[in-house]
């Protein structure tokens, strides 16, 4: 994408969900990250592989789960194209099978919903510091630097390392608490839990969740905003 005189150089997303509240929700997850902004949104597979091809975005969040056709049937699709795009798969399909087809389709992340925005964040940082690596490299690259890059390029890359800001022994110390509860706890309870602050309890949550051992589960009540909670997977 291009970017005006003077300013760096934006990432385009384009957010493909079937329900239209749960692509807005999305979108605005992608809108808080720096260097990153939505030039669209598709609820079916059709209109995504159009807005594609009419946007000509970076990256494709892209559900499985669509109304006329299979989101990997869009990704298979978007392989053979012109124009080249990258795609986070954002789905809550976690079969074995899917999560292959994602991989051998060439998907950059996969994502299970329902997830809380750092989850998001966290992997389009993630994204935009293999793009800078990318670029950096030019026609030049090491052995040593093709093995960092598809290292950190897939969803299997390993242990992520914490956050900036994040301790080890706290992280522990959540991980604990939501394995012995045996059952999914909010912010607030984790944070009464641990003694720590609510917000501090969140960022730990929210990276749990990023990386895997903790799913996100929402709440509705009879008003307003869902509740987080978090159940620990291991």
């Amino acid at each position: 994408m291009s970017a005006p005189r003077g300013t760096a150089p934006q990432t385009g997303v384009l957010v493909v969900d079937d329900d239209f509240m749960v692509a807005r929700i999305h979108a605005g997850y992608v809108a808080r990250v720096p260097g990153f902004t939505v030039v669209g949104a598709a609820h079916t597979g059709e209109t995504a592989l159009a807005a594609v091809a009419r946007h000509r975005p970076d990256l494709v969040l892209l559900d499985i789960y669509l109304p006329d056709m299979s989101g990997l049937d869009v990704l298979r699709t978007l392989r053979g194209a012109a124009h080249p795009v990258d795609v986070l798969v954002v789905t809550a399909a976690r079969d074995a099978a899917t999560v292959r087809a994602a991989m051998h389709g060439g998907a950059v992340n996969y994502l299970v919903k329902p997830f809380a925005a750092g989850a998001l964040t966290e992997r389009l940082e993630r994204y935009a510091d293999l793009r800078r690596q990318l670029s950096a490299i030019g026609s030049g690259a090491g052995q040593d630097e093709i093995d960092r890059l598809f290292g950190e390029g897939g969803s299997g890359g390993g242990p992520q390392p914490l956050p900036k800001g994040l301790s080890g022994t706290t992280c522990a110390l959540v991980e604990d608490v939501l394995r012995e509860a045996g059952a999914d706890l909010s912010a607030t309870e984790v944070a009464a839990l641990t003694g720590l602050s609510r917000v501090s309890a969140r960022r730990y949550l929210e990276h749990l969740c990023a990386t895997g051992r903790t799913r996100l589960r929402p709440r509705y009540g009879t008003a307003g905003r869902p509740e987080h909670r978090y159940l620990w997977t291991g």
